[in-house]
């Protein structure tokens, strides 16, 4: 199975900066795509960011100019570099990985960032 693992969330105060990292391995995960979602409180799931395997990225446009997403060398990892953040960027965020072996999304456990003064 294909496994994902976020990390770097956390308490941050408005104006801030953080940086989200997300891994996916597994033997038969090759990258196709690879991105953000968040859910907070009483709110639909809206997408962040993503990445395919061109490179080229997608933005929610509540982030887009604040926030980009980038893959290492070894593609299996991405970051998003989230800066000027604000209290309404409070959520969960899930990171998820498709592989050109599968035709559905595998999801991480999600980590929370919390934007407070």
């Amino acid at each position: 199975q294909v496994q994902v693992v976020e990390s770097g969330g956390g308490l941050v105060q408005p104006g801030g900066s953080l940086r989200l990292s997300c891994a996916a391995s597994g033997i038969t995960f090759k990258f196709s795509a690879m991105g953000w979602y968040r859910q907070a409180p009483g709110k639909q799931r809206e997408l962040v960011a993503t990445i395919n395997s061109g490179s080229s990225t997608k933005y929610g446009d509540f982030v887009k100019g604040r926030f980009t997403i980038s893959r290492d060398g070894a593609e299996n990892t991405i970051n998003l570099q989230m800066n000027n953040l604000k209290l309404e960027d409070t959520a969960v965020y899930y990171c998820y990985a498709r592989s050109i072996f599968m035709s559905t999304n595998t999801w991480g456990q999600g980590t929370q960032v919390t934007v407070s003064s």
